[in-house]
């Protein structure tokens, strides 16, 4: 099993959106590397920390889990925020998976995340780092959840 960590803004969507759909896709990654994550890396089961970004106070807000294989993000062909007009659906460019709700929790925020020296190389806590979608170790997750998640 993977462990992963997706942004989302909740004004958009937030986990609270998530849990009263129970599962939503995972659409608009415009990110090679993210993408290559959905399409390459993640498995159904896999576990999700979701992650409420550019707000007033970023951080944990809950747990998913990934919910199906990865399949061509419809809006790269639709006229909008989107679209991408390099893709066709013979040859896609973006993909998506589909997260299921787990639960939500007590918001863990950007800080407490910093502040815990078991977690400095974390992904999201790296300097630079702009990825929606980013990998976490067995250890730091079992970090998170066994410290943080209570």
């Amino acid at each position: 099993m993977n462990f992963w960590l997706m942004k989302s803004e909740p004004d958009e969507y937030s986990i609270d959106d998530l849990k009263r759909d129970k599962k939503s896709a995972w659409f608009g990654v415009r990110n090679y590397q993210a993408r290559n994550f959905m399409r390459d890396e993640m498995k159904v089961g896999d576990l999700v920390l979701f992650y409420h970004s550019s707000c007033p106070e970023p951080g944990i807000a809950g747990i998913a889990k990934i919910a199906s294989k990865p399949i061509p993000d419809k809006t790269q062909f639709e006229p909008g925020k989107y679209f991408d007009p390099k893709a066709t659906s013979e040859k896609p460019i973006w993909m998506c998976i589909e997260v299921a709700f787990v639960k939500k929790c007590e918001l863990i925020p950007l800080a407490s995340l910093r502040a815990a020296t078991q977690l400095e190389s974390m992904r999201i806590l790296q300097r630079g780092n702009r990825l929606s979608i980013t990998p976490v170790s067995e250890t730091e997750w079992k970090f998170i959840e066994s410290k943080l998640l209570t």
